[in-house]
């Protein structure tokens, strides 16, 4: 069988046609179509799905379906969405979403639901985990949610409600570059892609895994300023298609290339002096370190040529400081994820990029940028206060080791859920509360979280499809999609402050509601009424622009308004624009910048390339070092995985058109290995190890290293409601074992496994 992309779209096509659309109870299909009302005119809105939460333009087409553009005032997404983005309007009249409240009526997982109304919903709910709170405390009962506007009012009413257990999926996926940032910076940091004449790049496919505005700022360095790119990666990705060089390093080495880059920066005299001296803590520190990194060291380790490595090096310097090395995003590489992102944080502070266009940069919301303007360019938000809340005693179960410190505020260690509840480490867990999170395919070892599902008293689920995780769910909420929704105003300040907001295109198909509601009237049916005093969605974008009706009128007409002049403190000619278009704004410095107004949240108040606070809190990691880590045995292939430009990890595959589109997931495994088991493009394969096991078929291609296989994140879900999705493909959660990385807190997502032809 000949397996190209035209046939495997064509079969996925088929394949996705060709199933039945179950009736599920409460689902669509169940209720019956209703009559598609709303907007004719374009409204000003936000997408949602995936979590770049793209600024959009929608409406409604002769009652029938919905157009979904990009907004054209948001200039850095260019007016546009991905494939995703246009698809959303699929998953809003899918016969298969469901649309009214279900309870479970068979055993958890076995897909036996019943219709209910949403009193009997809140009212089930608020029984059972009150008698919990009652028999165990508030703090046995957990709540996770995607992060962003999904989680505000999740978390709001678990602080009412007593819990101080609330999780992103922050530790499955982004945590590693937010908490070495915290670490060296103290705080996040911005890529200035579209200005870069130079990028290296470990693994960041914002090709495949696209944020528009990304995406778009890489396409522009590349295609209309010619700048360079260079991608280490074990396999031909998009982005590595598109580079000027790639390399296939060892899964697992990027440390080690990184750290050489930094050993070259320093020992060849390239880095920037003035700037290390001036802005970074450590250096000393960090130099006798990396001495010992040569390029020799790393492509012992890597695969990668010595000579390739000094010479891309002293290229990257040379473009510098217009050059970047990208810190990535997502998932666990290596348990030493640690060092990894501080590592390619390092390569850029030595050539001195921070607030330089083609480097990185931090976000100026309105507050900061006000100062530096002195007087009020920007309008600044309010956050809603509530008076009197409940003052929570217990502490969250990921606090047990200190390493962890800086991810307790950044959306916790998602998975110390599992370990509470079937370990009672550090107390029993005995009820979990999740919004739109699919813990069964974003966490690892699925057969782990099974258990955990069904020892817990009682678990409620949120979310537009009973995903693999909602199938274990006791009660099931069905929110409404981001096209039925109003929402708060969202800060989204880059280089100056900027702000949009999500709105409602559609009227309300079914009996959903958006999880804001569902929250707030839970909690007046948990006791905790007086926690949420706002009455609907526009009392709190009042309260945000402090009743300024213009203002919010404003920004609900353009959906995305920014303010100002950008600015980047070390920018010449930027601060120079800046200067003259603000009569009150900051004396400049004699350079003509303001890097004298530069800090960092950070105990030195400077860059820690090595750092007191990380060696208290985590032994033996003050400063950046390279670790040796074996995540496979020597009969095995490294797995690894990855995003796919038409789906969302975990959150998309049960969508018509992105069904459509791709319904499985391949297993790319290189020729020669192929060859050596018998396995050619097509073939039914079993990919196994001690976690677990799944059946899927191969993809042969030159196009990833003989050691290791890939397959994309988000298939083979195995619960019959997602009836697109279900048995298509490997599992990737089912074969990745529970390891929690050092000091980051995130799962792993780098393993060992068998291939055998079926």
């Amino acid at each position: 069988m000949k397996l190209d992309r035209r046939t495997f779209i064509k079969g996925a096509g088929a394949t996705t046609a060709g199933c039945a659309l179950a009736s599920l109870p409460g689902s669509l299909a169940a209720f019956g179509q209703s009559t598609l009302k709303g907007s004719a005119e374009s409204v000003a809105s936000i997408c949602e799905m995936c979590s770049a939460r793209c600024p959009i333009s929608a409406r409604v087409v002769n009652g029938k379906n919905v157009s979904i553009l990009g907004n054209t005032n948001a200039k850095s997404y260019g007016g546009a969405v991905c494939a995703r983005g246009g698809a959303g309007h699929s998953q809003l009249y899918d016969k298969q979403r469901i649309v009214k409240p279900l309870k479970r009526i068979g055993e958890r997982g076995e897909g036996k639901w019943a219709e209910i109304e949403w009193e009997e919903a809140y009212a089930t709910i608020a029984e059972n985990l009150n008698r919990i709170k009652a028999e165990h405390g508030a703090e046995s009962v957990a709540f996770s949610s995607k992060s962003g506007s999904l989680s505000g009012h999740l978390f709001h009413l678990a602080k009412a409600f007593g819990s101080p257990n609330t999780f992103t999926h922050a530790s499955t996926c982004p945590a590693g570059y937010v908490v070495a940032a915290k670490a060296m910076f103290g705080g996040k940091v911005k890529r200035d892609l579209s200005n870069s004449k130079y990028i290296i790049n470990f693994g960041h496919n914002l090709y495949e895994g696209i944020n528009m505005s990304e995406t778009r700022g890489m396409m522009n360095a590349q295609m209309e300023k010619g700048a360079k790119l260079v991608v280490f990666e074990p396999r031909f990705s998009i982005v590595a298609d598109k580079a000027d060089e790639w390399y296939a390093i060892k899964p697992g080495t990027d440390v080690a290339v990184a750290l050489a880059i930094c050993h070259t920066l320093i020992e060849d005299d390239l880095y920037d002096k003035a700037f290390v001296a001036e802005h970074v803590s450590g250096f000393a520190e960090f130099a006798k370190e990396v001495k010992a990194y040569t390029p020799e060291w790393a492509e012992s380790i890597s695969d990668v040529p010595a000579e390739d490595i000094r010479r891309i090096t002293h290229e990257y310097a040379a473009a510098a400081p217009h050059a970047l090395v990208d810190f990535g995003h997502r998932s666990s590489f290596t348990t030493e994820e640690f060092e990894m992102r501080r590592a390619l944080y390092a390569a850029n502070v030595l050539v001195g990029n921070i607030e330089r266009k083609g480097g990185l940069y931090f976000g100026k919301k309105a507050s900061k940028y006000n100062k530096f303007a002195g007087e009020n360019i920007a309008p600044t938000l309010a956050k809603p206060g509530v008076k009197d809340m409940p003052k929570i005693d217990a502490k969250r179960i990921d606090m047990v080791d200190e390493q962890y410190s800086l991810l307790w505020s950044s959306g916790g260690i998602y998975q110390t859920i599992l370990d509470a509840t079937l370990d009672a480490k550090p107390y029993q867990l005995h009820a979990w509360v999740m919004s739109r999170t699919n813990p069964m395919q974003t966490m690892t070892d699925r057969a782990r979280i099974v258990k955990t599902m069904q020892k817990l008293d009682f678990v409620v689920a949120c979310d537009i499809y009973i995903s693999e995780s909602a199938a274990y769910a006791d009660i099931f909420l069905p929110e409404s999609t981001y096209l039925e929704r109003d929402e708060e105003i969202v800060d989204k300040s880059g280089k100056n402050p900027a702000y949009y907001v999500r709105q409602k295109v559609v009227e309300t198909i079914g009996n959903t509601k958006p999880s804001w509601q569902i929250w707030k009237e839970l909690a007046e049916q948990l006791g905790q009424g007086q926690f949420f005093p706002w009455q609907n969605m526009e009392t709190l974008q009042l309260f945000q622009v402090d009743k300024n009706t213009p203002l919010l009128n404003k920004i609900k007409s353009d959906g995305w308004v920014s303010y100002g002049k950008p600015l980047l403190l070390r920018e010449p000619d930027m601060v120079k624009a800046f200067s003259a278009s603000y009569a009150n704004a900051k004396p400049v410095d004699a350079d003509g910048t303001y890097a004298s107004q530069l800090s960092f949240k950070t105990p030195s108040g400077k860059i820690e390339l090595s750092s007191n606070k990380v060696e208290k809190m985590a032994p033996g990691r003050g400063v950046i070092r390279y670790r040796e880590v074996n995540m496979k045995k020597a009969d095995e292939l490294f797995f690894i995985q990855g995003k796919v430009a038409v789906h969302t990890n975990a959150a998309t595959q049960n969508v018509p058109m992105l069904a459509n589109l791709m319904s499985d997931n391949a297993v790319w495994i290189h020729p020669i290995t192929a060859g050596l088991l018998s396995i050619s493009s097509g073939d039914a394969i079993r990919i196994y190890n001690d976690t677990g096991s799944e059946e899927g078929h191969a993809l042969v291609t030159p196009g990833i290293r003989p050691d290791t296989v890939f397959a994309y994140m988000g298939c083979g879900s195995k619960n019959k409601e997602l009836a697109r999705a279900t048995g298509k493909g490997v599992h990737c959660g089912n074969l990745l074992p529970h390891v929690t990385s050092p000091v980051t807190g995130m799962n792993l997502h780098t393993t060992g496994v068998k291939i055998a032809k079926i």
